[in-house]
């Protein structure tokens, strides 16, 4: 992050995008920092629906590991899911169960993320937000997200568990798991599950008051498209998203018609906050599990070796 900030300052080039830095309205900022905040808070209610066999204050502290790995390592999802899949099994769970319901975590986040953004390409392609209305950025994303979430959400139907196909592939069992475990809880609603909504808007906001901070304002549409589309650039293994997600961010904006300098500057700025606030709460998170929860118990002092029993009737 902190590599990035530095071109910017010192490459002459991008001398636009150091003004539009050095001119952003800080009380925009801080409210993308409280944003970023409740998009965190939001996914922990979401972690503890899936895992409601263990208790809550766990769920959620395994909740912020999982997002403070996910923004931290390379692997993005992958990794946070089999990080929190540790303390999980360290708190008993069956490994079995661990993949099925971090399975369903991702599959209904998929679901909600694909949700969204076949709804913001209906707002372009309807004109109910302003933006680029043509086939390529408007309809193609419709195009191409509307079937392979149909297909996908069918996966429990097309291979169940005795089909052959599944058996002789173990990872079709753990994909079929997944996308069965997140029709389970669609079947059955509960507010906890209105965190993945608020885990994706909440960030999203984030990058709109950064927008609004530098003076452009950017439409719901534009916002919803380039945001989705941008950040499929994160499943590139590198440590933190550096480099690859304000490309990926920032060129999607700037295809959907957002100034380059005004997203390149929103971008970095969006990528720091969206770093340091899930790290930094899944670092506490980490620390309190392994230093409290999981620590070894051991006593202060030793105990005293007892006296050996009196025996009568010994001479």
């Amino acid at each position: 992050m902190a590599a990035g900030t530095t071109i910017v300052f010192t490459v002459p080039s991008l001398g636009s995008v150091r003004h539009d830095l050095a001119t952003i309205d800080p009380w925009w900022v801080v409210a993308a920092v409280g944003l970023e905040i409740a998009s965190c808070v939001s996914f922990l209610p979401l972690v503890g629906a899936f895992f409601d066999e263990i208790p809550g204050p766990l769920a959620r502290r395994v909740g912020w590991i999982e997002e403070g790995s996910g923004a931290l390592l390379p692997g993005g999802g992958v990794t946070s899911y089999a990080l929190g899949g540790v303390f999980l099994h360290r708190a008993g769970m069956r490994t079995r169960r661990i993949v099925t319901r971090s399975g369903g975590v991702f599959w209904f986040t998929t679901a909600v993320n694909a949700l969204v953004l076949l709804l913001g390409a209906l707002l372009l392609l309807l004109r109910l937000a302003p933006g680029p209305t043509d086939f390529l950025r408007a309809g193609l994303p419709l195009v191409i997200v509307a079937p392979l979430t149909l297909a996908v959400a069918a996966v429990p139907r097309l291979l169940p568990h005795g089909n052959e196909q599944t058996r002789a592939h173990p990872w079709l069992v753990g994909l079929v798991d997944g996308v069965s475990d997140a029709w389970r809880a669609a079947r059955h609603p509960s507010w906890r599950l209105l965190g993945a909504i608020g885990y994706l808007c909440f960030d999203m906001a984030v990058l709109f008051c950064l927008f609004r901070g530098l003076g452009y304002h950017v439409s719901c549409g534009v916002l919803i498209v380039a945001y989705l589309i941008g950040y499929v650039a994160a499943i590139i293994p590198v440590p933190g998203g550096i480099g690859v997600l304000e490309g990926g961010l920032a060129g999607a904006l700037v295809l959907y018609g957002a100034p380059a300098a005004t997203s390149a500057a929103a971008v970095l700025v969006y990528h720091a906050i969206a770093f340091w606030v899930p790290s930094l709460g899944g670092l506490g998170a980490w620390a309190d599990l392994t230093l409290r929860h999981f620590a070894p118990k051991t006593p202060p002092f030793p105990e005293p070796p007892k006296d050996p029993p009196a025996m009568s009737g010994v001479r």
